[in-house]
């Protein structure tokens, strides 16, 4: 069964995950953040199936998150290389690691992140760029789009349940 495509979706949410919201996906490009660009070096640390890392892998590459390089001729082998896409992809990481440790490891962090620099352990905050004001689930922050002239709108959930939006235009 084919599952829906979120492609033609104007939410960026949507869009995104049409490229990344498979699990094994997520996991590729963990693993490519951390150095692994080789297949057999995604299959042995992900323990996946090798067709099931083709197909996501040939998504990825699809998709502009990878880039698929020869690295021996005979017999042909490839390594797969983030691109800027890919590398962008890093904090959306973060943010996932942070929740998971805050909301999911009940035996304590096993990951954390940390300055490769200094060894500093990192706490990860996603703050508004022009304020620096943190972005939290109980923020006065919300979602607006466009509207077809260009004035912000309210998005909604459906017709009877607005997403709680500001109002003040955008500079």
């Amino acid at each position: 069964m084919r599952r829906k495509s979120f492609e033609t979706m104007e939410c960026p949410i949507a869009r995104s995950l049409e490229r990344v919201g498979e699990w094994w996906s997520i996991l590729i490009l963990r693993d490519a953040l951390s150095g692994i660009t080789r297949f057999d070096a995604f299959e042995a640390n992900l323990k996946i199936a090798p067709n099931m890392l083709t197909r996501r892998l040939n998504a990825l590459v699809e998709d502009g998150l990878l880039e698929r390089r020869l690295y021996h001729e005979r017999p042909k082998r490839y390594e797969y290389v983030l691109t800027t896409r890919g590398r962008d992809f890093l904090p959306v990481l973060f943010a996932l690691v942070d929740y998971g440790n805050r909301q999911f490891a009940t035996e304590g962090e096993k990951v954390q992140i940390v300055d490769l620099e200094t060894g500093r352990i990192i706490d990860p905050v996603l703050v508004d760029r022009a304020t620096g004001a943190p972005l939290t689930g109980a923020s006065r922050f919300g979602f607006i789009k466009s509207a077809p002239d260009g004035a912000p709108q309210a998005c909604e959930r459906d017709a009877a349940t607005p997403l709680r939006a500001s109002t003040r235009a955008r500079a």
